[in-house]
């Protein structure tokens, strides 16, 4: 990682990343749709000055699009980029540790958001650049998606602002939650259906909702969100260290459950984390066996999702030269990113955890 005034409570270097998925792949237009998004982001003033602007391309928000959907139509892609720097951009609201986003801000935005994506013409968010951007995205949302992806769509981003209003209240109540309750809910925050939605549509793939929203193609989709969300808690670690009480993640969620610093909880984090990545790539693997080719390609988007999103944090400015380090991001920064051969967690048995324990019945059905 690019040297920072400030040492990482997780040591010198991120953890090796356990992931036998296709790597490294990148959309062919990505040059073309990141452009084409910031214009956007431009044209309606999304970011108040050039600190915040370039805080809020720090997050690369197009190289994750491009990376975590590396095929399909562009002009979706491009719709869904601009979601990202929109969101983002409601992200490091929710995480400022302002007194003034408290869990009653966060639940309000979040009921007035829904209600705006579900009916634009309700009127429920005030007048501004972030909510004449947001009437922008939904409008075009609402052309290019049919009533079941749009349907997905919404229930993707509740997903999102559920997960983000619940580590609110955590935070808000000085709570550091269990660990079978974190993951549970914590992932949420990590929007895997709101972003997976965008790569079925990308690719016009219309799933049937029998399939779509089967018990063993839930739970991979569920286990794929806490993989990214694991990996997404060591990359932004150090963004959100400053915070009091400390972040909602899954390395405090181990080190409050553990009493040891956050550096001795990253190998718990990682154990639990390839435990799940050795039952995603199985359950993953069973799935394909007689599939359809839309159903395999739908598998393969989910497997795109975890990789990309490895290759993507590991590149973003936002995590690797932090707000809370640095007064403006640093164009080049970085981490140095190891891939292991094997996972680190031995055996294949389901961890004692009710909230992910279900999902190994899949494998052996």
């Amino acid at each position: 990682m690019t040297a920072s005034p400030r040492p990482s409570r997780l040591g010198e270097r991120l953890p090796p990343f356990y992931c036998p998925l296709e790597r490294d792949l990148l959309h062919p237009e990505a040059k073309q749709v990141e452009a084409r998004a910031v214009e956007w982001v431009d044209a309606f003033g999304l970011y108040p000055d050039a600190v915040e602007r370039s805080w809020g391309l720090a997050t690369h928000s197009a190289d994750f699009t491009c990376r975590i959907i590396p095929e399909g139509d562009a002009e979706a892609l491009l719709l869904f980029c601009e979601w990202n720097y929109w969101a983002n951009a409601v992200d490091d609201w929710q995480d400022s540790g302002s007194e003034e986003v408290g869990t009653g801000a966060v639940v309000e935005h979040g009921v007035r958001l829904l209600r705006t994506i579900e009916n634009p013409g309700a009127a429920v968010l005030p007048d501004g650049p972030m909510t004449r951007a947001l009437l922008d995205l939904v409008s075009r949302t609402h052309a290019m998606l049919g009533p079941f992806e749009l349907r997905r769509f919404v229930e993707g981003t509740r997903d999102w602002l559920l997960g983000a209003a619940w580590r609110a209240a955590q935070a808000e109540a000085g709570n550091m939650p269990g660990l079978n309750d974190f993951a549970a809910m914590g992932p949420l925050a990590n929007g895997t259906r709101f972003s997976l939605t965008w790569s079925d549509v990308a690719r016009k793939d219309r799933l049937p909702a029998e399939v779509l929203f089967s018990p063993a193609v839930t739970a991979l989709t569920d286990a794929a969100g806490f993989i990214v969300s694991a990996d997404n808690d060591l990359f932004s670690y150090d963004k959100d260290d400053h915070l009091e009480p400390r972040e909602v993640n899954l390395v405090n969620v181990l080190a409050a459950r553990e009493r040891c610093s956050p550096a001795e909880a990253v190998p718990l984090a990682v154990d639990l984390r390839d435990r799940v990545m050795v039952l995603f790539t199985t359950l993953r693997a069973r799935l394909s066996e007689g599939a359809d080719p839309q159903l395999r390609r739908h598998l393969a988007a989910l497997g795109h999702y975890v990789a990309g999103c490895i290759a993507w944090q590991s590149r973003a400015p936002r995590y690797a030269s932090p707000r809370n380090r640095y007064e403006l991001p640093l164009a080049e920064a970085g981490f140095e990113i190891r891939y292991a051969d094997a996972p680190s967690a031995a055996g294949t048995e389901p961890p004692d955890l009710p909230a992910l324990a279900s999902w190994w019945q899949w494998v052996r059905g």
